[in-house]
């Protein structure tokens, strides 16, 4: 079981993990043993999340969300196996916190007047520095 918070815990069916041979550092041990870790989460079947933040975990993971609705975290950080583990299921729970605030809704408002009357100003003057370089009249 993975804890989140004190009322959201990932159950053990919800993850699988999968051991692959890593690429990078290791030497002759890099052919021999898979280090590194796929942890993948059936997010969209979990019971332990709600809808919307499902729905925010989903834009959160990008292409680490698969068709099937589950969410696949990768690490071959470390020549560990142990160490891979824990790291690829710290990551899932931070992406899960993460999803879980909720964004603040932008509140509208309007430009001031002193900022409408610059803005306005500057394009006239822009608009005169812009009408000076047209062509020289050769009777003037």
């Amino acid at each position: 079981m993975l804890h989140i918070t004190d009322d959201i815990q990932i159950q053990d069916w919800e993850l699988s993990e999968s051991f692959v041979r890593a690429s990078g550092p290791g030497g002759q041990n890099v052919n021999k043993v898979a280090t590194a870790v796929e942890l993948r989460f059936e997010a969209a079947r979990s019971p332990s999340l709600a809808a919307a933040v499902k729905t925010r975990l989903r834009r959160l993971a990008g292409r680490r969300w698969t068709t099937e609705g589950a969410l696949i975290i990768q690490c071959d950080e470390t020549r560990s196996q142990a160490r891979n583990r824990d790291i690829a299921r710290q990551r899932l729970a931070e992406l899960i916190k993460k999803a879980l605030v909720a964004p603040k809704r932008r509140i509208a408002t309007k430009p001031t007047f002193g900022s409408k009357k610059r803005r306005l100003k500057a394009k006239k003057v822009r608009g005169e520095v812009k009408q000076m370089r047209g062509r020289v009249d050769p009777e003037s």
